[in-house]
């Protein structure tokens, strides 16, 4: 593992992405420098539309971050896991873009803005990962914006659960790698559960599908249209 001290052993030439063992010695390195705090289940940890100057690493567990409209209404934009961090987005001084909470039991290493420019000051390399990162969920939120607009709720369910499918078995099924709710699936698709509760059912009417061990498996290739 490489050293971190005030001469930036990490160096590249402009404009070129860190490699991602360097990004993650980065981010641990970070962490050190913060404070742990431990979230139950449930949790809300960032309020949208709130000021804040933190960031918030996963250390354990999952956060997921979401937008919700005045009627209750959610629309999930990620989930992160250990590794990864949310909350960059206020560190400008502007108020919280969405809301995050703890997916599940979660530990986060908690780093202030101050915090987290002096460790740039020491490693302007980490500024790199943090833009990649950045211009990613951009993309993703773009997406997911076009998403919505341009493709139907079955649509949009069928890339959701392509995305979060393991490869095929000898048997060409595929199982979800986590278990997931009607209500956690609505709030990525930005629809009602009692919809996604009905397409489901449909498509295991069908034999498109099965639940084992509360897991979603796709038996087989899901049809294009319902």
């Amino acid at each position: 593992m490489p050293a971190f001290g005030n001469a930036s052993p990490l160096s590249l030439p402009p404009g070129v992405p860190l490699p991602p063992e360097d990004a993650d010695a980065h981010v641990e390195a970070l962490a050190a420098r913060g404070t742990e705090r431990h979230f139950r289940r449930g949790t809300l940890i960032i309020q949208e539309g709130e000021r804040g100057d933190t960031l918030y690493i996963v250390r354990s567990g999952r956060l997921r971050a979401f937008i919700a409209s005045e009627s209750g209404k959610e629309l999930t934009l990620g989930l992160y896991g250990p590794g990864e961090y949310v909350g960059e987005m206020s560190l400008d001084g502007g108020p919280r873009s969405a809301s995050v909470e703890a997916a599940e039991a979660s530990v986060c290493a908690l780093i202030t803005r101050q915090t987290l420019l002096g460790y740039i000051a020491e490693q302007p390399d980490f500024a790199l990962d943090m833009m990649a990162r950045l211009i990613r969920r951009a993309r993703l939120a773009t997406e997911n914006a076009r998403s919505v607009a341009l493709i139907d709720v079955y649509g949009r369910l069928t890339r959701l659960l392509d995305a979060l499918a393991g490869p095929a078995d000898a048997q060409g099924q595929r199982v979800l790698a986590e278990r997931v709710t009607h209500q956690q699936i609505a709030s990525h698709l930005a629809c009602s559960r009692e919809m996604v509760s009905r397409l489901l059912k449909d498509l295991q009417v069908g034999g498109y599908i099965a639940t084992r061990e509360r897991r979603l498996v796709l038996l087989k290739p899901l049809p294009a249209r319902w």
